[in-house]
């Protein structure tokens, strides 16, 4: 039996949200690590691709793991193993000696930020008031955006002090101090956890009707009336390519896949060269990776004011449509030699705010909220194993744009998968706000004939 204690809604997310806030870190804090490492080590690009790259293995297999973890475990034990791993790693890389077991310590957080990644934005969706789901789970993105913020900070500031830190706190090797940072967040959002409670929406997909009421009452969301072949449910993956949940899968396979390709990374690995070709005068690469961390969170904002009052598919289309038209503009400052002028620090920003209130913070919202419950920790992991995927695939990709096409033709290049993006949200994307779960789960069943439409 469930005790009657109040949940907070807000601190529940909160507590949540600080999965996305060590996802941002964690992988922001390389950014500040790298030089230094490479530098002591003197590793060969191979090997520096791998230093890099060591966490995005762990975020792979993470995800992997968490979609039947979750769906079979519940959600709250796999954030528990993720804040232990995000612990773990952060004290591994700052004590363990050898680059190879601090590589090792990488993986394990990368792992932690795998399972995060699916599990965070599933649980909020799935615990949330149907009219503020949108709104919370945003949250998650914006997290996620200040844990880079805050990586690019911590770097500089012990960047900024490591004379006098020099021979007293890890010597010569001050990148492991960066690494240390991120384990106080990871020790509080292990705590926080044991206070929140288990998803109602998983309870009641196994029958467990008493604790999941209690959990929706005390978080102010009525409980819904199930029929009794929704109890104790199971389900597996086959079940996700089922005629009637195919727009489902469509949708929630592209939306993480047209988010990497919208160029994102593009702007963010090469935004300082960027910002030196505009003009901008900055004493490092540092203080440009905090100009655009900033704005990328400060446009986050916007999705957090307007997703549950405009809704879902109102941004979706706002945002790929700016998105393209930025872009191109954007590669016609390149095309035409304007890239010591202020329009293209404009243009950048610009893609920076269509991004952060839509094609960045919604394709969470929407994957938690448009599958079955049975089956929405797999689905869920599915969904960001593209976002993955797509991730290493255009992190691999960028260079050789630039190098073939030019920085115009690269940006053009993105700009293109933003149009497509805009044509599959405009024909395909549903508006799912403020309907419960359950009777978005009851549409899609209805739907087994003809595109999914909820309006």
């Amino acid at each position: 039996m469930m005790e009657s204690k109040k949940f907070s809604i807000g601190l529940i997310t909160l507590v949540a949200s600080l999965g996305g806030f060590l996802f941002g870190f964690d992988m922001a804090v390389i950014s500040g690590v790298l030089p230094l490492v490479k530098i002591q080590y003197g590793l060969s690009p191979a090997a520096e691709g791998w230093f890099v790259s060591s966490a995005l293995v762990g975020c792979i297999i993470g995800v992997a793991l968490s979609g039947e973890m979750s769906d079979r475990s519940g959600r709250r034990f796999p954030l528990l193993l993720s804040a232990v791993f995000f612990v773990l790693s952060a004290i591994g890389c700052a004590l363990l000696p050898g680059l190879s077991l601090v590589i090792a310590a990488r993986m394990l957080g990368g792992i932690g930020i795998g399972i995060a990644s699916n599990v965070v934005p599933l649980y909020i969706s799935e615990i949330a008031p149907a009219a503020k789901r949108g709104r919370l789970v945003t949250y998650y993105q914006l997290a996620l955006t200040f844990g880079i913020l805050v990586a690019y900070l911590s770097n500089a500031a012990l960047v900024q002090v490591a004379p006098s830190l020099s021979g007293k706190l890890f010597h010569d090797e001050l990148w492991r101090g960066m690494f240390l940072v991120g384990a106080l967040p990871a020790v509080v959002f292990f705590v926080g956890l044991l206070s929140v409670p288990e998803s109602p929406r998983w309870l009641l997909a196994r029958g467990r009707h008493q604790e999941a009421a209690a959990i929706l009452t005390q978080t102010g969301e009525p409980v819904p009336v199930l029929s009794s072949s929704s109890d104790k449910q199971r389900s597996s993956y086959r079940e996700l390519f089922s005629p009637k949940l195919r727009t489902a899968l469509l949708i929630g396979l592209l939306l993480p896949l047209f988010s990497q390709f919208s160029g994102i990374n593009a702007i963010i690995y090469y935004g300082p060269s960027i910002l030196g070709n505009a003009g901008v005068s900055l004493s490092n690469s540092l203080v440009s990776q905090i100009i655009f961390g900033l704005a990328n969170m400060l446009f986050t904002l916007v999705a957090i004011w307007k997703v549950d009052s405009w809704g879902r598919r109102p941004l979706y289309i706002y945002g790929t449509a700016g998105a393209t038209i930025t872009l191109g503009l954007t590669g016609l400052c390149f095309y035409t030699g304007a890239t010591t002028s202020i329009w293209l620090l404009l243009c950048v920003l610009a893609f920076l705010a269509c991004f952060a209130f839509s094609i960045g913070p919604l394709k969470f919202v929407v994957a938690s909220e448009i599958f079955p419950g049975a089956i929405r920790g797999r689905a869920m992991a599915l969904s960001i194993m593209v976002m993955w995927i797509a991730d290493t695939i255009v992190g691999q990709l960028t260079p050789i744009l630039l190098e073939s096409l030019g920085s115009a033709g690269t940006f053009w290049f993105f700009g293109f998968f933003c149009l497509i993006a805009f044509i599959t949200v405009y024909r395909l994307l549903p508006e799912t706000k403020g309907r419960s779960l359950e009777n978005i789960e009851h549409t899609l069943e209805a739907e087994e004939k003809g595109p999914l439409v909820m309006h």
